[in-house]
């Protein structure tokens, strides 16, 4: 039940991206706002996770389980009947607010659920292949509803998926009360919450209007510093909303700053490689979902059957390494595309590299960033994981897509010499942009490495049980 609820909130990231267009045009959504359908989401998500993980510490896993499924239904549900652009941008954001409560709520009851090591491996080797294939299920789902069916499909599929996993809860999971003698950090979910909302909104709006944009500047401005002030109060708050002993411990922090280092590139790649298949090689909706299934097989190999039953023989990051140096060789495949490239003998084999690598990388990082912690602040803990893998998405998708508008359209200034040349030119300048972005990408993977190299340096775990005392350390 948990793993089928973290597929829902991760496959919902890229699932309307297939059905986008046909969205866009029974809603009279205009080019410059069909972004939204998908920042709506990203930005509720990420900004609030912190706060939906503390809510979980603080109400109860189970209960804050249920109450993210329940509501996510209706997000989607809403959404799926939207009636004008504003009402699905606004159930989207809904179903980012809900899937924060979700995220680490479920990923929190995993982590206190399974202390055996063996059968943590295994369970976090379930998680990680979701957490990882999640999105390109997505694309395969959201190309067989809207081809076969329409794009409010891919809204409505969430309702019976949700319902499943609430029978589920009830009848599987054991009920965690909350820590009834914990409060909730009002001013450290203003201030963390707001300073993240500002800076993926920054880098949301940086592709339309440029990175020199004033609105752009002020929204990253106002986003460090809220940022900044957030960090200075949690070390001053009585029951900070995130206790920094949590990222201040160097395998933690090592994990969530190499998560959101591998998504970045990850969700370029989901980006560029949708363009492509269809807009370069003219696959269909469908087609271009299946083209990801071997991407989706290969992290799921990675994961259950490599990184699973390593885990607890091997470091983590003997597996975080190789998984990012992997996914950036894959990265690198893909600056070879040209306008005549062909599925079998170039994408293909950088789908394969890029998921053995992020089936590798992605189980060590959850089960190493939320070992050892104490249960009172596994839901804080497991939303911080989340939260670095949304922002790190948002970024991405936002800093590569503008790298490869810009060098797609100095490409064509510079080689279309007269309107006959445009059908020929035109293609070559966005493939182009798409590999200028794509080597971005890829070292982007490399950085994921070194930090995991550098920072991750835990052994291999013998023993997973959660404390059961927090960790008391001076954040003053």
């Amino acid at each position: 039940m948990i793993a089928l609820a973290q597929l829902m909130v991760v496959l919902d990231a890229t699932i309307v991206n297939i059905a986008l267009p046909s969205a866009q045009h029974a809603l009279g959504i205009s080019d410059g706002n069909r972004q939204w359908v998908v920042t709506a989401y990203t930005l509720a998500f990420g900004g609030l996770l912190l706060l939906g993980g503390r809510i979980a510490d603080l109400v109860g896993r189970k209960r804050t389980f249920v109450i993210g499924l329940v509501g996510f239904a209706a997000a989607s549900a809403l959404g799926g009947g939207a009636t004008s652009s504003g009402m699905l941008f606004g159930a989207r954001a809904l179903q980012g607010a809900f899937a924060a409560v979700l995220a680490p709520s479920a990923l929190s009851l995993l982590t206190t659920t399974f202390t055996d090591p063996r059968e943590r491996g295994k369970a976090f080797g379930i998680y990680g292949a979701l957490a990882g294939s999640g999105s390109a299920i997505g694309f395969i789902v959201g190309g067989l509803l809207t081809e076969y069916l329409n794009w409010r499909w891919c809204l409505y599929v969430n309702v019976p998926i949700a319902v499943v996993a609430v029978l589920g809860a009830f009848a599987l999971l054991r009920d965690r009360p909350g820590d009834a003698g914990a409060r909730l950090d009002v001013p450290g979910a203003v201030l963390g919450c707001g300073g993240l909302v500002a800076v993926v909104y920054g880098f949301s709006e940086a592709q339309p209007r440029g990175w020199t944009d004033p609105l752009v500047l002020a929204l990253f401005a106002a986003g460090v510093a809220l940022l900044a002030a957030f960090v200075t109060w949690q070390t001053r708050a009585p029951k900070p909303l995130l206790p920094l002993h949590i990222i201040r411990e160097r395998n933690r922090a090592g994990c969530f700053l190499t998560m959101l280092l591998a998504v970045i590139g990850m969700f370029g790649l989901f980006l560029f490689m949708t363009y492509y298949l269809q807009g370069i090689l003219g696959y269909s909706p469908l087609r271009t979902g299946l083209a990801f299934l071997p991407l989706t097989a290969a992290i799921v190999i990675g994961s259950t059957q490599i990184s699973a039953r390593l885990m607890h023989r091997v470091a983590p990051r003997a597996l975080m390494v190789p998984g990012m140096v992997l996914a950036a060789g894959g990265m690198l495949l893909l600056t070879r595309l040209t306008v005549a490239s062909h599925y079998t003998s170039e994408v293909l084999p950088a789908l394969l590299l890029m998921g053995l690598g992020m089936g590798l990388t992605f189980m060590p990082v959850f089960a190493t960033a939320t070992a050892g912690v104490a249960e009172r602040d596994s839901g804080v803990t497991s939303a911080t994981v989340n939260t670095s893998q949304q922002v790190g998405g948002s970024i991405g998708t936002a800093l590569l897509n503008t790298i490869a508008t810009t060098s797609s359209a100095a490409y064509i200034t510079a080689h279309l010499h007269s309107p006959a040349d445009r059908a020929r030119v035109v293609p070559e300048g966005v493939v182009h942009g798409y590999t200028v972005a794509i080597w971005w990408a890829a070292a982007v993977m490399l950085l994921a490495g070194l930090v995991a190299g550098l920072m991750v340096t835990a052994r291999a775990p013998r023993n997973t049980r959660p404390a059961r005392e927090a960790v008391r350390e001076s954040v003053a």
